[in-house]
C-alpha cells in the first residue's frame, strides 16, 4: 500500500471522528467537476472504537453513504488519521533520483519514530532546499503497520479496494491551496476532536503537526463554564462565535490553542528566516465559527481567512445546495479525490 501515490478511477473516503465523508471527482489540475458525494454523520464513540460491534456498525454507515452517492467503482483511496501517522520534512544531500532512492532506504528509520520493520514509510522529493545549498528537502510520512493493516482490512471487508492511503494533512494541502501558489501558507483544519495544520512553501507541505483540540474541546469549556447542554453549548458556538459570555468560557482553551498556532509559525520561520507566512487559510469547524479568523489575526499576527476546499471544483446547484451546511468539513475528502495519477 503506497502512501503518496494513487491511480486509475476511484472515490475518496473520509472516516471523520463526526461523519464518513464520500467525494468522487473527474478532472485535473484546476479544473475539476464533482461526479458524486455523500455525507453521514456517525457517533465519535463508533469511529474511534475498536470493538467489533463499533466497527460493524460503522461499516454499515459507509455502505448506507455510498449506496446514498451512486458511486459504483469499488477502487477508494482513504485518509489517515493524523493522530496515527507522523510527518516530517528533511534535509538530505543533492544526489540523482537513483542514488537518494538507495540512500533513503537505510536513512529513513533515523527519522521516524519506532523501528522501520514496525512502520509503513514512503517519502517525496520537495525539490533544493529552502535553507541549506547543496541540500535537498525530503517529505518522509509513515504509519505504523498494526494501525495500516487494521484499517486495510476493516475497509476491504466492505468489498472495496484500497488502492491507496495517505495522510489527512497532506490531502488537506491539495484542496486548500491553489495551483501556483508561491507564497508561504499555515493551514488549518479542524475536526471534532482534534485540529490539522500544514505550513506550505509554493504548493508543498513544510511542517505538519496536529493539535488534540478540536470543536468537541471548546463544546466541553462551555459546557463546563456556562453551565449548559453539550448541544446548547456547541450552538452557542456555531452561532453566536467567539463574542460575549462564549468567548469569556473560552478564554483558557483558546489561549491554549493560539499558543499552538503561535509556536509552529515561529518553528516554521527558525527553520526558513527568509520565508513570511503570508495567511492562515481556515477549514473544517474553524472556517464557520464566527469571529475564530479575527481571534487568530489578533492573537498570531498573521492574517486568517476561511478557506475554499471546493476551489476549482464544479459543483452543480443543487449539490452546492446540500452542502452548503457541512461544506467547509470536506477538505480532507477532497484532496485525496484529487490526487492524480502521477
Amino acid at each position: 500500500m503506497k502512501l503518496l501515490k494513487g491511480l486509475g478511477d476511484f472515490f475518496a473516503l473520509d472516516i471523520g471522528t463526526n461523519a464518513i465523508r464520500v467525494v468522487q471527482l473527474s478532472g485535473s489540475g484546476n479544473n475539476w467537476t464533482l461526479q458524486r458525494y455523500a455525507y453521514a454523520p456517525v457517533d465519535s464513540k463508533l469511529s474511534t472504537s475498536d470493538s467489533a460491534e463499533a466497527q460493524r456498525r460503522l461499516g454499515e454507515v459507509i455502505m448506507t453513504a455510498l449506496g446514498q452517492s451512486g458511486i459504483r467503482t469499488r477502487d477508494v483511496v482513504i485518509g489517515l488519521p493524523s493522530n496515527k501517522t507522523f510527518t516530517t520534512v528533511v534535509d538530505v544531500p543533492m544526489s540523482s533520483e537513483a542514488e537518494l532512492r538507495a540512500s533513503m532506504k537505510y536513512q529513513v528509520d533515523q527519522y521516524i519514530p519506532g523501528s522501520a520493520e514496525e512502520m509503513k514509510v514512503d517519502w517525496a522529493l520537495l525539490g533544493p532546499s529552502l535553507r541549506a545549498q547543496g541540500q535537498q528537502e525530503v517529505l518522509i510520512t509513515s504509519v505504523s503497520q498494526a494501525y495500516s493493516e487494521q484499517r486495510l482490512e476493516f475497509v476491504e471487508s466492505l468489498g472495496l479496494n484500497v488502492i491507496a492511503a495517505e495522510p489527512d494533512p497532506i490531502a488537506i494541502v491539495r484542496a486548500l491551496v491553489p495551483i501556483g501558489n508561491q507564497t508561504a501558507e499555515l493551514l488549518l483544519d479542524m475536526g471534532e476532536s482534534s485540529t490539522d495544520i500544514a505550513v506550505v512553501y509554493g504548493e508543498t507541505p513544510r511542517l505538519i503537526r496536529t493539535i488534540p483540540t478540536g470543536l468537541s474541546s471548546f463544546v466541553k469549556a462551555v459546557t463546563q463554564n456556562l453551565n449548559v447542554q453539550e448541544d446548547q453549548a456547541r450552538q452557542f458556538i456555531l452561532k453566536f462565535g467567539l463574542a460575549g459570555q462564549v468567548l469569556h468560557a473560552l478564554e483558557t482553551t483558546l489561549d491554549g490553542f493560539a499558543s499552538e498556532i503561535t509556536k509552529s509559525i515561529k518553528f516554521f520561520q527558525t527553520r526558513y528566516e527568509s520565508v513570511a507566512i503570508n495567511a492562515t487559510l481556515l477549514s473544517g469547524f474553524a472556517a464557520i465559527i464566527p469571529r475564530f479568523n479575527e481571534y487568530l489575526t489578533a492573537k498570531t499576527s498573521v492574517q486568517a481567512q476561511s478557506a475554499n476546499p471546493w476551489q476549482g471544483v464544479q459543483v452543480p446547484q443543487t449539490a452546492q445546495t446540500q452542502l452548503a451546511p457541512v461544506a467547509s468539513e470536506f477538505a480532507t475528502a477532497v484532496g485525496l479525490a484529487k490526487r492524480s495519477a502521477q
